[in-house]
């Protein structure tokens, strides 16, 4: 008789997410008791409460910027800037973000950024530039009611230079799917040839009228009986949101997470290869890829930032 199923998963070439998780909840626990911060009664890697979210962000003039800037866009545009729900957990992807490039805005340093992006391809924007934290815009997809498109980080220099759309992933175990059929609400067909069997776009949501225009469905997808939405809908509506402004999508992902790269003795596996994989070649020159660890690389090689970049690597066990 061969080896057990237990056995054969030990032997398994590709790295499992359970342990990275774990690992991180114990660092940000440490972290969070080191400070000695009040934290919930059953899990001690999230504050106790979420409006003490400035004690998961290292420096106070990031967290006085986040405050500064939600108010700032509350009165101009009415459109605020979203605290996520679980801001305060020592596992947010959102306070990760901003413990991360939160400084180089605030200070207006974003040549760490500039570095890591030119080391991996990711055109860099002409002109003066300017980095974004949570934008969206309605009238892209004509999103008119619930939460519209939001895009983590944008990076926009100067007219005709093309922007960098990018999503953030610290521990997220996925591109967030189609709530439509997350409900139960559709069967998940493929509606590229019909798009009236979608619901989104029969309520005028042009998301399939976009897929046509930038050529997405010039690749596989067009053929694939599953709809692309229904698992990978935040993917492909972010991809699209950045194709119908210009410019290039760049997924910023913590290099120890397996589900979105994942490092084998084959082949390079996990999310963005396989999405990618799915979208015809004009189309995947325009989707770009850097690692959380390569840009702090660049933070601490800049030698601008020395009195956060050691409690950042700290907080979410990297290196010093």
């Amino acid at each position: 008789m061969g080896k057990n199923s237990r056995a054969l998963a030990r032997t398994w070439p590709y790295p499992r997410y359970e342990p990275f998780e774990r690992e991180l909840r114990q660092t940000a626990a440490d972290w969070f008791k080191v400070k000695g911060f009040p934290v919930h009664r059953r899990y001690p890697f999230v504050l106790d409460d979420l409006k003490n979210w400035r004690r998961n962000i290292i420096l106070s003039e990031v967290a006085d910027y986040i405050e500064h800037e939600r108010k700032r866009r509350q009165q101009e545009t009415k459109q605020g800037f979203p605290l996520h729900k679980y801001v305060h957990h020592g596992l947010s992807s959102q306070a990760m973000l901003f413990n991360l490039v939160g400084p180089l805005i605030a200070r207006n340093d974003l040549s760490p950024l500039e570095a890591a992006f030119r080391a991996k391809e990711i055109p860099w924007p002409a002109g003066r530039v300017e980095a974004v934290l949570e934008v969206e815009d309605r009238e892209v997809f004509n999103e008119d009611s619930a939460q519209p498109t939001s895009i983590d980080l944008v990076i926009r220099g100067g007219e005709n230079s093309p922007p960098l759309f990018t999503e953030f992933k610290f521990v997220e175990k996925e591109f967030g799917g189609c709530s439509v059929f997350g409900k139960g609400n559709c069967e998940g067909r493929n509606p590229a040839s019909c798009p009236e069997r979608c619901y989104l776009h029969h309520i005028g949501r042009t998301y399939w009228t976009c897929m046509s225009e930038t050529g997405i469905l010039d690749g596989p997808l067009k053929e694939t009986p599953i709809c692309p939405f229904a698992n990978y809908y935040q993917f492909f509506r972010e991809v699209l949101f950045a194709l119908s402004k210009g410019g290039v999508f760049v997924l910023l992902h913590d290099a120890r997470n397996p589900t979105f790269v994942s490092e084998g003795p084959d082949e390079k596996r996990g999310l963005l290869p396989f999405l990618t994989s799915l979208l015809p070649k004009d189309v995947r020159d325009k989707v770009k890829q850097v690692t959380v660890q390569e840009v702090f690389e660049a933070v601490k090689e800049s030698g601008q930032h020395e009195d956060w970049a050691d409690e950042f690597a700290g907080k979410y066990g990297l290196t010093p």
